[in-house]
């Protein structure tokens, strides 16, 4: 990802997703404090807040109305064609316009029904269009098959090369880039630092990449034997 991004890795339940929650301010953090440009972020509106914030969840739920609408939620005032090019750079246009009623189509639970895939392709066009200051993505393309996800990759990290990311990371293969990487575990930083540095360092982060390096190749082996 880009220069001013930062990685939260962790195993299940490690705390990863309640970060982004408290960053948010889903609910508030019981000891400490988050600070956002140095202005702790309990002293700042919600409105102003969230209107800086782009979050794109694991699990994406969209509204009872058009393509259109759920992806121009992100910025209301922004044309028919920036949509359409948000759509592009996540890689849902193509999909969107084969539909008959193309971005008109209903979506939700009265209307046609996306697949996970999909519905985080819809949520990351819509983070792309508000172009906010602080991006956090959870786990955000974890639906996706690695060939898109590489794809979006490469987008989500344009829009952040200027901007403030937070990344809750579900391939390891994809964050190697990244200039800082924070390891949770049961609700600590454990380690942080680079992806070489983490390496050499042989911990927790070390052990993850292991197994899943691991376990790509045992996938790999299966399809072979197939």
């Amino acid at each position: 990802m880009g220069l001013d991004t930062g990685l939260m890795v962790g195993p299940s339940g490690s705390g990863k997703s309640t970060m982004i929650r408290l960053l948010f301010r889903l609910f508030e953090a019981q000891d400490g404090n988050i600070e956002f440009d140095g202005v702790d972020i309990r002293k700042m509106t919600m409105k102003s807040l969230r209107k800086q914030i782009g979050i794109v969840p694991q699990d994406t739920v969209l509204f009872n109305d058009t393509i259109k609408y759920n992806i121009r939620f992100g910025r209301t005032d922004a044309t028919d064609e920036e949509i359409y090019e948000a759509a592009k750079a996540a890689m849902i246009h193509d999909k969107i316009i084969s539909l008959p009623d193309g971005y008109e189509t209903l979506v939700g639970e009265r209307g046609l029904k996306l697949s996970g895939g999909e519905k985080q392709r819809v949520a990351i066009a819509r983070t792309i269009l508000k172009k906010p200051q602080f991006i956090f993505l959870d786990e955000a393309t974890s639906a996706l098959d690695t060939t898109t996800e590489r794809a979006i990759q490469k987008c989500l990290e344009k829009l952040c090369k200027s901007r403030t990311g937070v990344v809750v990371a579900h391939r390891l293969s994809t964050v190697v880039n990244a200039n800082l990487i924070v390891v949770l575990e049961k609700g600590k930083i454990v380690e942080r630092g680079s992806h070489k540095e983490l390496m050499s360092i042989n911990g927790v982060y070390a052990s993850m990449w292991e197994a899943q390096i691991a376990e790509q190749r045992a996938k790999s082996i299966e399809l072979n034997e197939e």
